[in-house]
């Protein structure tokens, strides 16, 4: 897929004022419309090599990109195939990045099983790659998850089968030396495990992902970003993404999160990290259900505002939007939806609801 052109359009106007209104928050007027005196920039030479070609147009995942629920009530066998590659994409326009990617996507592919299932993985580095990868299942009772029975350097291949024993969501990554840097680079996705009896069933699914991001340079500066390992040592990113991308999903970008205002939604969110937890908030909105750490044989809290993902965990999260508009899925550190990326938009359609919400219109 390429970016769309509202994707385009939208965010090289967009700034920290633009991002702050996004996430429901005034923090000033957009930088585009704020003239800086050029005597600024007197002496600075940029840091940042020119930006780089692309491989791909996009990492993002489609957060729609989700197997269906599971009817059977029987255990199976399920093939994955995971290919480890590494690309260089845009994190946003005009900025390239050198990611490290599962089936070349952010988070890597959403892998749907029940109870007493064997999980049959394939792993394949693609011979362009510099560098070994693996996979750690924390679905996966064995050691390292399975990292070190799956390492594949370039042009390698391997199979690995584990059974699903407990019901969860759980994060998966690659787990080489450098874990943090391979995870930070995009190298993290989630793997469900339903229970015996399955899920409730809810209209709509979906299914993000957040990481940090460690760069030699700032959020926005055009150009080509390298890893920085001296940011990251001090746990200080320079992007906090969602789907891999500065403001990836919404109708600022890949507008795929849309549903009706009398439907029933569950996400699966899943923090890669590698160092900072999430706080995941819909602004407009709280979670009808939450379960925690992904715990699905646990009972869910209900009506949470704000719920805490740590790093390398996961939440699975259910709600309702009864009025039409557009809902901001944020981290509620809000630093990192201004500055450094950490949005997504759901849109919900239908009609006005004004027994719950009723603006004024201005009218006299």
């Amino acid at each position: 897929m390429t970016y769309t052109t509202t994707r385009r359009r939208v965010l090289q106007g967009m700034a920290v004022g633009t991002a702050g209104a996004l996430a429901g928050c005034t923090v000033g007027a957009p930088l585009d419309d704020v003239q800086v005196a050029e005597p600024l920039n007197v002496g600075f030479e940029p840091s940042l090599a020119a930006a780089k070609p692309v491989d791909v147009d996009r990492v993002a995942a489609d957060p729609r990109d989700i197997p269906k629920p599971i009817t059977r009530s029987k255990p199976a066998t399920v093939p994955v195939e995971l290919e480890t590659r590494e690309a260089v994409a845009e994190i946003e326009p005009d900025v390239t990045f050198q990611y490290m990617t599962f089936n070349g996507q952010v988070p890597g592919p959403f892998i749907r099983t029940r109870v007493g299932d064997t999980v049959e993985v394939t792993i394949r580095n693609h011979e362009s790659s510099a560098m070994a990868h693996n996979v750690d299942f924390h679905a996966c009772r064995g050691p390292g998850g399975g990292a070190e029975a799956t390492t594949v350097n370039p042009g390698e291949e391997k199979r690995l089968r584990f059974k699903v024993t407990y019901p969860g969501a759980f994060v998966y990554h690659c787990a080489v030396a450098n874990v943090d840097y391979h995870i930070s680079s995009g190298m993290f996705g989630l793997i469900l495990v339903e229970p015996e009896e399955g899920l409730p069933a809810v209209d709509r699914e979906f299914y993000l992902g957040q990481m940090e991001v460690y760069t030699n340079g700032a959020a926005g500066d055009e150009g080509h970003h390298e890893f920085d390992f001296e940011t990251m040592a001090a746990e200080d990113p320079t992007y906090v993404l969602i789907n891999g991308e500065k403001y990836a999903i919404g109708p600022q970008g890949y507008d795929e999160m849309r549903v009706r205002t009398d439907e029933t939604v569950r996400i699966y969110y899943a923090v890669g990290g590698p160092n900072q937890f999430s706080s995941f908030h819909a602004i407009g909105g709280v979670w009808d259900e939450v379960y925690p750490q992904g715990s699905l044989a646990s009972e869910p809290h209900r009506y949470v505002q704000t719920t805490p993902v740590l790093p390398g965990s996961a939440a699975v999260v259910t709600a309702r939007f009864p009025v039409p508009g557009d809902y901001k899925l944020v981290d509620h550190a809000l630093s990192r939806v201004a500055r450094k990326g950490a949005l997504a938009v759901l849109r919900a359609e239908g009609p006005a609801n004004p027994d719950l919400f009723d603006p004024e219109d201005g009218d006299e």
